[in-house]
C-alpha cells in the first residue's frame, strides 16, 4: 500500500483500550478459531494491544507507533495492513482525535465471538471450512463442543424467592428516595469492568440492493414487519457470502418463513446454502469469489478523465477473479481446475484479488488463453516477495520485469514442450523505454486478435457496470 504513510506515522500516538475484559478462553477462540482467518500478524497485533493493558484494567498506558514496530518487528506498512484486518472481521475499533499536527489513535479491542454463535454466523464459519478444511474444522467443532445434559433429568433448583427474604419497607425507603439508584451507576465518564458480547464482522448496506429488493417483495407473501433488523443483517451477510442478489434473495427468504410470519435466522442461512449449491456445485464459496479491498484501490477519479490503463485499472479492482475468468469466457463459468490455481495463489502467496486479475489476464495473453499452473505460480512468488499490493504495482512489476518472465515462459516442461510462445506484451505493459529483441517484438497473429478481443470484453463489462 503506497499510501498507508497518510493515514499512519511512527511519531503518531496511541492507546489501547479493551471492551470488557478478556479471558483465557478467548485466547483459545482467537488462536484456532480467528487465526487461520487472519494470518499470524494480524494475531500477534492483536495480542500484542493485549499484552499492553495492565492485568484486570481497560486501559493502556500512551505511547507510539514507532515503539509497536520495534516490539512487532514490523514496519508501519505491514501493521496498518494486519490493523484494518482487524478492524473488517469486528475485532478492533479504531478511533482519532486530531490536535493540530499531533494525531492520538485510539484501539479499542473487541472480543471474539463465542464458539456457539461462531460456528453458525454464516459468514466466518464457510470461510474458515475453506481455510483449513473438513477435517480441521470437525476437530475444532469437537474442541469447542461438550456433551450435552441427559434429558431424563428434573431440575431442583430452588428460585431466588423461595431463598431470600423480601426487602423492608425502610429498605425500600432509602432505594425510592434515590439513594441507592445513584449508586446502581459509575461517575460519569466511566464504566464498569465486565465481560462484553463480541460482534460478527458488520456489512455496510452497499453490499445488497435493499429498493429493489423491498419493490418486488409482495406484502402477502412476506410481510415487511418479517424483515427485522436481524434479519436484514443476514441477508447482507448472505448476499455478499454468495453472491445472491435482490430478485433472488426473494425466494431465499420464502424458504424461511415460518407459518407465523417470522423469518427463521438458521432456515434463512439454510436456504441461502442450498441455492448457491443448486447454483454452483457442492462447492461453497471462497477466496475467488472476493474483490479487491477499498484501501488498496486507485483514487476515484472522473470516468471521462480516465486514460486507457486507467480504466483497465478500475476495472480489475472492481470485479473477483471467479468473475473475471467468467466475463473473459463469454460467461461460461470457469473451470475447477482454473479456480484452484487462482485460488492457491490467493492462499499461499497473500495475493489480493485485484493483483490476480492482473496476473490472469498477463498470464492469459502469454499462454493461448489457458493458466498455466506453474507459470502463474512462479510470478505470483515473485510479486509476493516484492509484496505487491495494488493493481498499479502489479502492471509497473511486469512491465520491469518482462524479459525475466519471457525467459520463464520460454523454458521447456519436463515432456520438452514449450510451456508458451514468446509474445509482444498487451498494450498496457508496453515498455516505453528499451524494446526487446527483434525475435521478442514480432506480434503473432492470432494473439494479437487475442488482445483485442480481451480489451474489446473489458470494454463491454465496463459499459454494463
Amino acid at each position: 500500500m503506497d499510501n498507508h504513510w497518510k493515514q499512519l506515522l511512527p511519531v503518531d500516538r496511541y492507546l489501547v483500550k479493551m471492551n470488557g475484559l478478556l479471558q483465557d478462553f478467548d485466547r483459545k477462540v482467537l488462536t484456532l478459531l480467528y487465526q487461520p482467518l487472519l494470518g499470524a500478524k494480524s494475531y500477534a497485533l492483536y495480542m500484542t494491544l493485549w499484552s499492553e493493558l495492565e492485568q484486570d484494567r481497560i486501559w493502556s498506558r500512551e505511547t507510539t507507533h514507532h515503539g509497536l514496530m520495534s516490539l512487532m518487528q514490523n514496519n508501519l506498512r505491514e501493521i496498518y495492513e494486519e490493523r484494518i484486518k482487524l478492524e473488517g472481521i469486528g475485532l478492533l475499533k479504531t478511533y482519532l482525535k486530531e490536535e493540530g499536527d499531533s494525531r492520538l489513535y485510539i484501539y479499542e479491542l473487541m472480543p471474539p465471538i463465542m464458539p456457539d454463535e461462531f460456528f453458525q454466523d454464516g459468514v466466518l464459519n464457510i470461510y474458515l471450512y475453506n481455510r483449513i478444511g473438513k477435517s480441521k474444522y470437525s476437530q475444532l467443532k469437537t474442541y469447542f463442543s461438550d456433551s450435552s445434559l441427559p434429558e431424563n433429568l428434573t431440575q431442583v433448583t430452588k428460585p431466588f424467592n423461595e431463598v431470600f427474604q423480601s426487602l423492608q419497607p425502610t429498605e425500600m425507603h432509602s432505594f425510592a428516595s434515590g439513594e441507592m439508584q445513584e449508586s446502581m451507576v459509575p461517575e460519569e465518564g466511566r464504566d464498569f469492568l465486565g465481560s462484553k458480547e463480541g460482534s460478527s464482522p458488520h456489512m455496510t448496506d452497499t453490499v445488497f440492493d435493499f429498493d429493489l429488493f423491498f419493490a418486488g417483495l409482495s406484502e402477502a407473501v412476506i410481510p415487511r414487519k418479517s424483515i427485522t433488523p436481524k434479519v436484514k443483517e443476514t441477508i447482507k451477510k448472505l448476499s455478499y457470502l454468495y453472491g445472491i442478489g435482490a430478485m433472488e434473495m426473494k425466494n431465499v427468504v420464502m424458504n424461511a418463513i415460518d407459518a407465523n410470519e417470522a423469518i427463521q435466522i438458521d432456515e434463512l442461512r439454510k436456504a441461502a446454502r442450498d441455492w448457491y449449491q443448486f447454483e454452483h456445485g457442492e462447492k461453497l464459496p471462497a477466496l475467488t469469489e472476493k474483490v479487491q479491498p477499498s484501501h488498496l484501490r486507485s483514487k476515484p477519479a472522473v470516468q471521462a478523465e480516465l486514460s486507457q490503463e486507467e480504466s483497465l485499472i478500475k476495472q480489475l479492482e472492481s470485479i473477483s477473479p471467479k468473475q473475471f475468468l467468467k466475463d473473459l469466457a463469454d460467461g461460461i463459468e470457469p473451470s475447477a481446475a482454473d479456480l484452484q490455481i487462482v485460488e492457491e495463489v490467493m492462499f499461499k502467496q497473500k495475493l489480493h484479488p485485484g493483483v490476480v486479475n492482473v496476473l490472469i489476464y498477463y498470464v492469459m495473453l502469454k499462454t493461448d488463453m489457458k493458466l498455466s499452473k506453474t507459470y502463474v505460480q512462479r510470478i505470483a512468488s515473485h510479486w509476493a516477495r516484492k509484496q505487491v499490493a495494488t493493481v498499479k504495482e502489479a502492471m509497473d512489476l511486469a512491465k520491469q520485469e518482462h524479459r525475466k518472465y519471457q525467459d520463464w515462459a520460454s523454458k521447456k516442461t519436463a515432456s520438452g514442450r514449450k510451456i508458451v510462445r514468446k509474445e509482444t506484451l498487451p498494450e498496457y505493459l508496453q515498455q516505453s523505454e528499451e524494446r526487446a529483441d527483434p525475435s521478442a517484438e514480432q506480434d503473432d497473429e492470432a494473439t494479437e486478435l487475442e488482445r483485442k478481443r480481451l480489451e474489446e470484453k473489458l470494454r463491454q463489462y465496463r459499459e454494463q457496470n
